[in-house]
């Protein structure tokens, strides 16, 4: 009952009339909404954990009725005019959305990472990259001096970020995924200057100094595990005013209004020579930083950055199949 139940739930979106776009593989999580599920019965199996964990899910599409039932306690269900009632539900969504969908989170899939864009702020949801000891081998003729940050020309005009907006901003054009991690290849490391991969970064005590030490570790982890995946993003967290109130508050730089986050979030995921994988989440304000202040300073629950972010992260893992969080043994 459950798999139809999941088949029920998948998104119905045909092509007709919604000019290529595409949406039907998009799901919820494991489809059905998290709110309504404990947090452990919605990962997916991780039977397979040599497979590359999953990219963090967003910006899925389904239908806003659910197709026959939902409720665990209905059991009623035709299954002989399942294909008509699909067929029904994609007919009418087709027929809702004739002109197209105001827009799907866009995923780019660069040669060496992968990101998904935020259009409204500017700067990307999360980076998603795979690093590994043979990886990060530098190639001699890579030249790193010869990179320039450009707009991305894959995304619309009118939701680009542009140099202009960082110049005299006081921020950095900061790496989301670091140009240090690819450097396999001239084309590999110019991908990483494209203003898609930057985000608004405080130069001083931060991008250059304490999110730097953050990079260099996660590349040392490389030593330790045969296989590292790193997921960076933006935050924008709340903060509480003197009236009592929590409110989220973040400055735009530019003619383009690009978004300053609060907060930058790394969720690191090892896998062992043995299978094994161990999970490392850190938050950083986006602020200076005492360098001296440890790493381990800035651990959080992983949960805590889903919440916060609104992703989830490694979703083909379940929490209790990881060996470590934090340096700490999973019970």
């Amino acid at each position: 009952m459950s798999s139809w139940r999941g088949l029920m739930k998948l998104s119905s979106v045909t092509g007709a009339g919604l000019a290529g776009w595409f949406a039907g593989k998009h799901y919820e999580r494991h489809v059905v909404g998290v709110e309504h599920q404990p947090r452990r019965s919605s990962f997916l199996s991780a039977a397979n954990v040599k497979s590359m964990p999953g990219l963090p899910i967003f910006g899925s599409v389904s239908a806003a009725s659910p197709l026959p039932p939902t409720d665990s306690n209905t059991v009623d269900v035709d299954h002989n005019n399942m294909g008509s009632k699909l067929s029904t539900t994609g007919s009418r969504l087709s027929q809702i959305m004739k002109y197209g969908f105001p827009g799907l989170d866009q995923v780019r899939s660069y040669d060496d990472f992968v990101l998904s864009y935020d259009r409204r702020n500017r700067v990307a949801h999360w980076v998603f990259e795979h690093l590994s000891q043979e990886r990060l081998n530098t190639n001699k003729n890579i030249d790193r001096s010869k990179c320039e940050f450009v707009p991305d020309p894959s995304i619309h005009p009118f939701f680009r970020s542009d140099n202009r907006d960082y110049k005299r901003s006081g921020y950095d054009r900061g790496h989301l995924a670091a140009a240090g991690n690819h450097k396999m290849d001239q084309k590999h490391i110019q991908q990483t200057f494209y203003l898609t991969n930057m985000a608004p970064q405080v130069g001083v005590g931060f991008n250059r100094d304490s999110w730097n030490r953050l990079e260099i570790y996660v590349r040392k982890l490389t030593k330790i595990y045969k296989d590292v995946y790193v997921c960076t993003g933006p935050l924008y967290l709340p903060k509480l005013e003197p009236d009592g109130k929590k409110y989220v508050k973040y400055e735009v730089i530019g003619a383009n209004h690009v978004a300053v986050p609060t907060h930058f979030y790394k969720i690191v995921v090892g896998e062992t020579s043995d299978a094994k994988l161990e999970m490392e989440a850190f938050v950083m304000p986006n602020a200076p930083i005492d360098n001296d202040a440890p790493l381990e300073n800035f651990r959080v629950p992983p949960e805590s950055v889903e919440r916060a972010a609104g992703l989830l992260f490694f979703d083909k893992v379940a929490r209790n199949k990881l060996h470590k969080i934090n340096g700490k043994k999973v019970s």
